[in-house]
């Protein structure tokens, strides 16, 4: 049975762990050993220790951008550092720090409390708020690059804390250095924000126009803003404590302005967003939804009803199931639209 103890130097491991509850899909998988890190002391410790140091480690965090296909024979390293608080106020932005083991949508919420706003199109995304910078999460017209002042991390093979800025992040759509080659070198234990003052809503999006012109505020406070992405995402998207989901899928691709016009020629009614370089983004879940999907099943994994984009657990689904519906998607769409759609969460 798998079992938890804190070892000589306070650290807590847990050996043939069960990660089915520590990912947003509810997958079935098993880490050798798992280890939690409430603390940045925790970091330094795993580095240090004499197994776990060499060990292939991978950092989880809410695994609510994950698709586990297999156990891991390594280190799982579950980030669990909390706290978040107002580090100072400057002239033009508020700058607030959080663990990045807080829950992002409680983080968001608690920044309104507090009189704080900027964060209010980014509520409801699940997840903590170490993975934030990780993808670049964005929705509704920001990105969290819009707000992102530093991070800290922790390396782990030297253990040496670091602090990087925007421009070392090398943020891109759903994309940052952490992805790419500090991929699985490092843990982000704590991130600042620059939410601007004064503030200013966000609403040149189409979901979000529907709102005002439902409601006649033209002028939402923030937490009228909040309330308002709360509500079109609950109508969206699962809930993963109902539904095991990983939110969307697939990045919503951009191609090229010849593609896009060739693709609006085709098909005048694809959902698109010009971008100010001129190409264009287009909408995933339109292009699945367009090629039939919604609804459909593979095994026990299939396409959510209500929103295309949103491949789901039906219960008991493997992570070999979501990944061959997923592969089944792409080629359709590729097959029809001449486009390869590239999945947002890490496949383990």
């Amino acid at each position: 049975m798998p079992h938890t103890t804190p070892t000589a130097n306070a650290l807590q491991v847990q050996q043939r762990a069960s990660l089915r509850e520590f990912n947003s899909f509810g997958l079935p998988a098993v880490a050798a050993t798992l280890v939690r890190l409430a603390a940045e002391a925790d970091v330094r410790r795993v580095v240090d220790h004499p197994a776990y140091g060499v060990a292939p480690k991978f950092v989880l965090g809410g695994g609510s951008n994950v698709v586990l296909t297999r156990d891991f024979a390594g280190l799982v390293l579950k980030v669990e550092i909390l706290g978040r608080r107002l580090l100072r106020t400057e002239r033009e932005a508020w700058i607030v720090e959080a663990g990045a083991g807080e829950n992002w949508h409680g983080f968001v919420a608690w920044t309104l409390q507090q009189g704080w706003p900027g964060l209010e199109n980014l509520a409801l995304i699940p997840g903590q708020v170490g993975a934030a910078p990780v993808q670049n999460i964005g929705a509704y017209g920001v990105e969290l690059k819009d707000r992102f002042e530093s991070l800290d991390a922790m390396d782990l093979i030297t253990g040496r804390s670091v602090t990087l800025d925007a421009v070392a992040c090398r943020f891109g759509y759903r994309d940052s250095v952490f992805k790419q080659h500090l991929a699985g070198k490092t843990v982000i234990t704590r991130v600042r924000f620059r939410l601007p003052r004064p503030w200013q809503p966000v609403l040149g999006y189409l979901d979000l126009e529907r709102k005002i012109a439902e409601t006649g505020n033209a002028a939402p406070d923030a937490q009228t803003v909040f309330d308002w992405v709360c509500a079109i995402r609950r109508a969206k998207l699962p809930d993963p404590a109902v539904i095991g989901n990983a939110g969307s899928f697939f990045k919503n691709p951009v191609v090229s302005p010849e593609q896009c016009r060739d693709i609006i020629g085709r098909d005048p009614e694809v959902v698109h967003y010009l971008l100010p370089d001129g190409s264009c983004k287009l909408a995933a879940g339109w292009l699945i939804d367009a090629c039939g999907w919604k609804g459909k099943t593979v095994g026990r994994a299939g396409v959510y009803d209500k929103q295309a984009l949103v491949l789901v657990n039906r219960g008991g689904a493997s992570g070999a199931e979501v990944v061959t519906l997923a592969r089944a998607i792409q080629e359709s769409v590729y097959g029809r639209f001449g486009i390869r759609l590239e999945p947002e969460p890490v496949i383990l």
